[in-house]
């Protein structure tokens, strides 16, 4: 008898182990998702994880029952052994439900992670240490009832081990950003350049990267890697004495992010792309945007160069009383261009410069956004002394950086996939590309997200300008459908010509189904939100 009572305690702890593993799973992946920032996971927590709450309550609950049972009434070890088997219900129930799915950005086992696990393991071994422990008292259910308690503290209990590992982290990212201070110091010759805006930063990164190299060994941030410890391990991990340029990525969500990296890296020239409506919801406003972005400028050297966009409404409202070289489409100031067309296989345009040579260029990639984009690396390039015309062929190389106004030639369709982070300014951008082109124009979005309080108007609006252009529209999920179906309705578009689609995978289905006669379809892929929303 005492034999079945312990093997259905195992059988509990070995579930319990399944559960807690596979929450604990979840809610890293999404602590990683929401930047390790205890505010920003708390506040999804309380958007997102109503149901996992729900239903672990109702197991905790059913799990509690049968722990007051075993103490109250009088019972035989089968007896007790049995009431385990409700709580085993409930945890492979739980183990079910939280198995893990197909994750756009799948979680990455850093050595942050591995170290958050290791104080979650231990952690999660004490009920199943004091039931063993306590084994002999005969309250073998009552201690197995605390299993569903542990597993519903999940979301928190990430919470509490990265607290408990708050000390050794901020120690080791010292060391980090202390040893990349010093390889710096070892580069005297090296010329750092910082990138930022609220789009087009991460393009005009690669384009730059591809201009200089015409002339210069450049070494730049890869990806994403635009926070501080990104930035950081790039230089650890990759720069090198022979570089002469390294071209800095600087991303952020709250003031002061830039002015953080510029203090690592000590940047002496600066591009900042633009400034406009994202990440409100950690920013607050689009003056503390506009601020953030501009701690690039403010960090620079009075010999350095500051590069801005001056078709950013904000950038331009920035740049008075500072010394700047300008470029964009609108402006006739620094660098601009002139005579840009679009067609599905690229973009021609000329670049004047502040002197008044012209260049013509060529390009693969489409779009105003694009040309801008270039046109700014164009900026920077020639002002550190290579010659407009040497940079004509690396111009006609330049590539579709993956996600941003991305042209794919799918049999007879084409596809533009501008599917990275979407953003009021790149939203437009995106539908102006999509309106030069010829054909059926399709948008699939799932809308914009980090507006805070202005996301519903500003996904209403891009409804509204959507209907503009676009012959149909498959909006891709719940969180903003209501608003940019009800712009697109403000605009009298037809109802039969939109599309509610559950997930990406529905919305192309639907898409490549629909007859367009001899029209060739186009279909503008803008935004993809990511695992946490």
């Amino acid at each position: 008898m005492e034999l079945f009572k312990l093997l259905c305690a195992v059988s509990a702890t070995a579930l319990y182990f399944a559960a807690a593993w596979l929450s604990l799973r979840h809610f890293i992946h999404m602590f990683q998702l929401n930047s390790y920032k205890p505010k920003v996971q708390l506040k999804w927590l309380g958007e997102n994880a109503r149901g996992f709450f729900a239903g672990h309550i109702t197991g905790l609950v059913i799990a509690f029952i049968c722990a007051v049972l075993s103490v109250v009434l009088p019972m035989s070890s089968v007896g007790q052994g049995l009431l385990t088997v409700p709580i085993s219900a409930v945890l492979l129930f739980s183990a079910i439900c939280l198995r893990p799915k197909p994750a756009k950005i799948p979680l990455k086992y850093t050595a942050r992670i591995k170290r958050l696990i290791s104080t979650l393991c231990i952690i999660y071994l004490l009920p199943a240490a004091l039931l063993f422990a306590l084994y002999g008292w005969g309250f073998t259910v009552v201690f197995a009832a605390l299993y569903t308690l542990w597993v519903l503290a999940a979301p928190y209990s990430v919470l509490l081990a990265n607290l408990i590992n708050r000390p050794v982290e901020k120690g080791i990212n010292r060391h980090y950003i202390n040893d990349a201070k010093r390889i710096l110091r070892e580069c005297p010759n090296l010329t750092v350049i910082g990138i930022t805006g609220s789009f087009g930063k991460t393009s005009v990164k690669y384009f730059l990267d591809e201009l200089l190299s015409v002339k210069y060994n450049v070494l730049k941030t890869p990806g994403n890697f635009n926070t501080p410890l990104g930035v950081v391990k790039t230089i650890r991990g990759e720069l090198r004495a022979t570089h002469d340029i390294f071209l800095c990525e600087m991303g952020a969500k709250n003031v002061g992010d830039i002015k953080e990296i510029c203090d690592i890296v000590h940047p002496k020239h600066g591009i900042i792309t633009s400034v406009g409506p994202m990440h409100l919801e950690s920013f607050g406003s689009i003056e503390n945007v506009k601020k953030t972005k501009f701690e690039l400028a403010d960090a620079l050297p009075e010999s350095g160069f500051l590069w801005l966009n001056m078709d950013s409404e904000y950038v331009r409202e920035a740049s008075r009383g500072r010394r700047f070289i300008g470029y964009g489409t609108e402006s006739r100031e620094g660098y601009y261009i002139d005579g840009l067309s679009v067609t599905p296989s690229g973009s021609e345009f000329e670049v004047v410069s502040p002197s008044g040579e012209r260049c013509s260029y060529k390009t693969k990639l489409i779009g105003k956004h694009n040309a801008v984009n270039i046109c700014g690396a164009i900026a920077a390039a020639n002002t550190l002394g290579i010659p407009l015309s040497d940079l004509k062929p690396a111009v006609r190389r330049l590539e579709s950086v993956p996600h941003r106004l991305e042209l794919k030639q799918n049999g007879g369709i084409t596809v533009i996939d501008d599917a990275y982070n979407s953003n009021p300014s790149g939203a437009r951008a995106a539908l102006e590309t999509l309106s030069m082109l010829d054909g059926y124009k399709i948008l699939v979005t799932p809308g914009m997200i980090e507006l805070g309080g202005e996301s519903g108007e500003l996904n209403r609006e891009f409804g509204r300008e959507a209907a503009e252009v676009c012959d149909y529209v498959a909006v891709v999920g719940g969180t903003n459908a209501e608003a940019i179906l009800g712009g697109l309705a403000e605009k009298g578009y037809p109802e039969e010509k939109t599309y509610s689609a559950k997930d990406l995978s529905d919305a192309m289905r639907r898409v490549y189904s629909l007859t367009t006669g001899e029209k060739r379809k186009i279909i503008l892929l803008e935004n993809d939100l990511p695992d946490n929303y």
